[in-house]
């Protein structure tokens, strides 16, 4: 496997979350009824450095500040969807308050922190394959695999995609479960 390749893929993977209703449905059922149960998430300095990174990507211009539009690139960048207006504006809203141009670096870790702590990781995850899982199979194939690449990093040559699937596809069946999944982007990226 070429370095970084799984990386990459947990990278890629976060940028596009699509849901099957139904499969959302019965998650939440679960959920509520206390079968899948999430301990609250302690934020570690690696994902301090990694909130700070992106921030900087993020900030048009180094201005120490990010504008409306580049904090919601941002969190696309780090969870993977757009924030609806509403939650845009809540989270300008200390900044515009402070009569601030934008929210500077310390209060968007700060915030980016506290939003991580809440984020269930088991729903994540499960977001994750289900844009994989575009016909709702409950199964990934290299189709899958090339489908979703093809729109995240269309320049990524088929090795590397197929080195992808090969890592996460556990027992070589051609089929990755969600099982399978789970452990390769599930996992926290400092674990092995």
């Amino acid at each position: 496997m070429a370095p970084g390749t799984v990386s990459l893929f947990q990278f890629c993977t976060v940028s596009l979350l699509v849901k099957c209703s139904a499969r959302k449905t019965i998650e939440m059922s679960l959920y509520k009824k206390g079968y899948l149960m999430t301990e609250k998430k302690v934020i570690t300095d690696i994902d301090r450095r990694h909130f700070a990174t992106v921030f900087r990507l993020c900030d048009q211009g180094q201005r120490g500040y990010l504008s409306r539009e580049d904090l919601k690139m941002a969190v696309v960048m780090l969870f993977g969807y757009k924030p609806s207006k509403l939650e845009a504006n809540t989270l300008m809203e200390p900044a515009l308050k402070a009569s601030l141009p934008g929210v500077p670096m310390d209060h968007f870790v700060s915030l980016m922190g506290r939003k991580l702590s809440v984020q269930d990781p088991y729903d994540r995850t499960r977001q994750i394959f289900s844009v994989f899982d575009a016909h709702c199979r409950g199964f990934l194939t290299p189709e899958d695999f090339k489908r979703v690449f093809s729109r995240l990093a269309p320049h990524l040559p088929d090795r590397t995609i197929q080195e992808a699937f090969r890592e996460v596809d556990q027992d070589s069946d051609g089929h990755v479960s969600f099982q399978d999944f789970e452990r390769v982007v599930g996992r926290p990226e400092d674990q092995p």
